[in-house]
């Protein structure tokens, strides 16, 4: 079994890499907040990953089976919300709900 003076310096150790590794977002977040890198992407990215995952979501769906309505019918929501109110959480929630609901009751297997 180690000593105590390995096991102490092990976990001091530990808590140390924790702790930088926890604080290091924090004092890199200051000078990114200043970047027009970052500003525009904050700006872009949503709509931008909102585009990939439902490409990439729809690229495998059977367009000749009924149940391709699902998740259509949740796009549909998330665009349409989307373009009204600007606000991605609330579109892909919302986008999400419908999809799964559908899928759930209507088109369930």
């Amino acid at each position: 079994m180690p000593e105590t003076r390995y096991l102490i310096a092990v976990a001091a150790v530990c808590c140390a890499i924790t702790w930088a590794l926890r604080a290091l977002p924090f004092t890199a977040l200051e000078p990114l907040r200043s970047s027009k890198a970052i500003q525009y992407l904050s700006t872009r990215m949503p709509a931008g990953v909102m585009v990939i995952l439902s490409l990439y979501t729809l690229r495998t769906l059977p367009l000749t089976q009924v149940r391709v309505l699902a998740p259509l019918a949740g796009l549909a929501v998330t665009v349409g919300l989307h373009l009204w109110r600007r606000n991605a959480l609330l579109s892909v929630f919302a986008g999400t709900a419908v999809c799964v609901a559908l899928s759930s009751t209507l088109f369930a297997p």
